[in-house]
This record gives C-alpha cells, structure tokens and sequence, in this order.
C-alpha cells in the first residue's frame, strides 16, 4: 500500500519510528512517502497535512499517516481537502471505526499521548482493515456531497 506520512515537530520522533517500521515490517507491503517535517524543529502543520491529504485525493497514495501533539490540527486541515476524511485515533477500536464505518483515509495520532507500541497497533487496525460498505456508503456519499457546496 502506498502511504503519505507527514508530521509537525510535536509528531516528529514519533512519525520517524513509524515510517521506519511500516517500510521494514511490511516486507515491501508499504511503500511510505515522508513528506515531513525533517526535525523537531518548530514548524506549522498546516503544511505537512496538505501535503500527505493531497497526495491521497490525488491517489498518490492510497492512505495518509498524521503525527501532531493532540492529532487535531492535523486532521483540521487534512480535512479541508477534497476527498479527504481525516480521523483523530488514539485506539485500535477507534481506528477500526475510522476505516470501517467512516471511510476515513488519513488518520491522525496525537503523538504526545501515544507510545510507539501503541500506534503500531492503531496503525496496522487501521491500515488493515476496509470500508464496510452498506449503510456506511450512504453516509459517505452525503459527505462527499458537502465537497460540492464549498
């Protein structure tokens, strides 16, 4: 699966144990474009989620990975995007549901809150698990709908 993976300096270490482990452990399942930030230095996360948002509404990728303090600036402006349904996850159960009954394609971890282990496994609920369809579809149809209104 290709993946855009982006953070600001609150979600940087978090972000680069990660991207490292999606591109070892998939054994090239993942393909992971980092589109940064490079530091933990101070910077605005508008920028990183625009990036990865646009590459998975442009179906550069097919997913997006988010890394701010709380996860919610980050899903704000990814979900600003056109075809972007960015979902705040701080657990594999919510993960699960962003997937499967919201179609969410950009997740967005609140990397202040979380360990590693732990969103490995948020991660890999999320990335594993598909649209459920059904009266699901319905719902996101009406989102997508709202795209037209702005």
């Amino acid at each position: 699966m290709k993946l855009a993976i982006g953070s600001d300096h609150a979600g940087y270490k978090l972000k680069s144990q990660l991207a490292g482990w999606l591109r070892t452990s998939s054994g090239g399942k993942h393909q992971v474009r980092d589109v940064g930030t490079f530091s933990e230095e101070s910077c605005d996360y508008p920028d990183f989620a625009q990036e990865a948002a646009k590459a998975v509404a442009k179906k550069h990728a097919s997913r997006g990975i988010l890394l701010c303090g709380t996860g919610i600036g980050m899903a704000i402006a990814a979900n600003k995007v056109r075809r972007i349904r960015a979902a705040v996850v701080w657990n594999p159960e919510v993960a699960r549901m962003a997937a499967e009954h919201n179609g969410a394609n950009v997740i967005c971890l609140p990397a202040r809150f979380l360990k590693l282990a732990a969103a490995k496994k948020i991660l890999h609920v999320f990335l594993s698990t598909p649209f459920g369809g059904g009266r699901h579809l319905r719902r996101i149809k009406k989102i997508t709908a709202m795209d037209k209104c702005s």
